[in-house]
């Protein structure tokens, strides 16, 4: 083949080679498109985060698809090989194990290695259960911030919600029964007077819908905790900051800043370094500092 001939070719089969983002139900069949099924049925291959959760979907719509396994673990090292399959014209479908691909999975680190490439990427509409549970939630913020999986360690709980204050948006996270628990505690530790939803088994049979004030939610899945009543999985929704937060968030810190101006005074610090502390610690103006200073000292 001429080397012009060739090119073209290699230049057709690029055109042809694409990955398909295929999302698949949270957990009720029905949810299926007809445009996923076709994407499945047709593709030269399916990747799967978990072979054996897709492989079910394909047996219960009797798809007769080629499946390989890529999750988090086998990513870095197929990823080359799955970029030159594309590119050389081949069609692969990707599956998480439920909901949208690329949603606090491996998807996003393949869709963005494929679109580095130059390569096509068609991501099909679909379930998610971030925006599903923002529905669901009832919640009146017209935004939101989606956090994936809150995390483990109680520092970085910490800073992130801090981070998150002032945001005027709700916020989203996933988290897993094993973890729910002492997640809304430290939730309701950083937002006590916050309204939040926790939503289990979204779309399935057990589907649950439970929303409160955080710290009454933190102890109603404490019980259930207790009772070995936490299965499936979850999300978290929380109300962003409102006008009557602010004000008793204020309240609060004042608070604060006169049991510490008076343990400072106590231990024999003057007034005015006393106000200097306390105006670091707790981010108030110098005057509020000293009034609160002077008034713990009384």
């Amino acid at each position: 083949m001429a080397e012009s001939a060739k090119s073209n070719a290699i230049r057709k089969n690029a055109a042809r080679g694409k990955l398909i983002v295929v999302p698949t139900p949270l957990g009720n069949l029905g949810d299926m498109s007809e445009r996923a099924l076709e994407a499945l049925r047709s593709c030269d291959a399916v990747l799967a985060e978990d072979t054996r959760v897709t492989g079910k979907l394909l047996a219960a719509f009797d798809i007769a698809a080629r499946l390989e396994r890529l999750d988090e673990n086998a990513l870095s090292a197929k990823l080359p090989a799955v970029i030159s399959r594309v590119a050389s014209g081949e069609v692969l479908a990707y599956c998480s194990d439920a909901g949208m691909p690329g949603v606090s999975d491996p998807g996003r680190r393949l869709v963005r290695a494929l679109r580095d490439e130059g390569l096509s990427v068609e991501v099909l509409p679909g379930p998610t259960a971030a925006a599903t549970a923002y529905v669901a939630s009832g919640t009146m913020f017209s935004s939101f911030y989606f956090g994936g999986f809150f995390p483990r360690k109680v520092g970085e709980r910490t800073r992130l919600c801090e981070s998150l204050r002032g945001l005027d948006a709700a916020l989203i996270f996933y988290e897993s029964p094993e973890r729910l628990v002492s997640a809304l505690a430290a939730l309701a530790e950083s937002f006590p007077y916050r309204r939040a939803c926790v939503c289990r088994e979204l779309t399935k049979l057990y589907e649950e819908v439970v929303a409160d004030e955080l710290p009454l939610l933190a102890n109603v899945f404490a019980e259930r905790e207790r009772a070995g009543q936490l299965r499936g999985e979850i999300v978290i929704v929380v109300d962003g900051p409102s006008a009557e937060e602010a004000t008793l968030d204020e309240a609060g810190r004042e608070e604060q800043a006169r049991i510490r101006a008076k343990e400072l005074l106590d231990g024999g610090m003057r007034v005015r370094q006393a106000a200097t502390q306390i105006a670091s610690e707790f981010h108030l103006s110098r005057n509020a500092a000293y009034d609160i200073a002077l008034n713990a000292l009384r």
